[in-house]
């Protein structure tokens, strides 16, 4: 059985088609990620342009052929942050559904969260308990925490993202000591309510966490995390893209995610890993059960 997730979030569209690979977790059969930049367009205007809502159908209607070909019994077409930010997130939702020919639905914070979390923790075993598990994402950042089945007891929501942050704060490339520090009171202006979070495993998953993987690996402790807001400070975002084989959208607000991560972090107590899932495997994960068990 194959099932994809056509993903439209704040700084990318990203396609995942998966097939069952183990009693708990997922293979990709194909992948794909489309700049599309729609956070920017909502930070700066309120809503989505013309032109930008078109490239989007495009991506999606691509998409969706795309997971057809290899046989997906059922796709999903999902859209986070974008959907719960523009003005016309409506027509965006619409749209999609009309190009894909599948009733595509915006994910609230708390279901973002719950995918994320599900994603992260699939097939991984023997697990210190409870676990967290934060997604930043362009738009905002999901904090989720659980201890048993998989299943988190809390879910956070801060509506802060690594676009978002950019576009507020973080102006210039590379931006000046000035506003690095102005961004990271907004950061923890935004966490201020996370104190007495505390588990003893915590996942980091989404593109920000992904790409400093790249940078300092895939534990993300305290020293490592000021390693690599230092790397990325330091120089123009081209060329961190061009050094470590990152996109360059990314680059551009991985200081942002950088930041977020770092705060989230040292509020944790515990290295951040980076996960090999994230929303769009959790959903898959779900999706694949309940076909199963239909």
């Amino acid at each position: 059985m194959t099932v994809a997730v056509v993903d439209i979030g704040s700084n990318t569209g990203r396609l995942l088609v998966a097939r069952r690979g183990g009693p708990a977790a997922v293979v990709a059969v194909r992948s794909d990620r489309t700049e599309l930049g729609l956070g920017h367009e909502i930070e700066r205007t309120g809503t989505i342009s013309r032109e930008k809502l078109e490239q989007t159908l495009a991506c999606a209607r691509r998409y969706a052929t795309l997971a057809r070909a290899p046989g997906a019994t059922h796709i999903d077409v999902i859209v986070t942050a974008p959907g719960r930010q523009s003005a016309n997130a409506e027509e965006l939702v619409a749209g999609l559904s009309h190009v894909t020919g599948v009733a595509a639905r915006v994910l609230s914070a708390e279901d973002e969260g719950r995918y994320a979390f599900e994603g992260a923790t699939a097939g991984v075993r023997g697990l210190e308990l409870p676990v967290g598990v934060c997604d930043v994402g362009g738009g905002s950042t999901e904090l989720a925490v659980g201890s048993s089945d998989r299943t988190p007891n809390d879910l956070l929501s801060i509506d802060i993202g690594s676009l978002r942050l950019t576009s507020r704060v973080l102006k210039g490339d590379p931006p000046s000591r000035r506003s690095v520090e102005r961004a990271v009171d907004v950061v923890r202006d935004h966490l201020a309510d996370l104190d007495g979070l505390r588990p003893a495993t915590a996942f980091a998953t989404g593109g920000s966490a992904r790409a400093l993987r790249k940078l300092v690996g895939r534990s993300l402790d305290e020293r490592r995390l000021d390693r690599s807001v230092r790397i990325i400070a330091r120089g123009p975002s081209d060329r961190l893209a061009a050094t470590y084989g990152i996109h360059a959208e990314r680059a551009r607000v991985l200081l942002a995610g950088a930041l977020i991560l770092r705060e989230i972090q040292a509020i944790l107590g515990v290295p951040l890993v980076v996960a090999r899932g994230g929303v769009r495997e959790g959903l898959a994960d779900l999706l694949l059960a309940e076909r199963s068990a239909a």
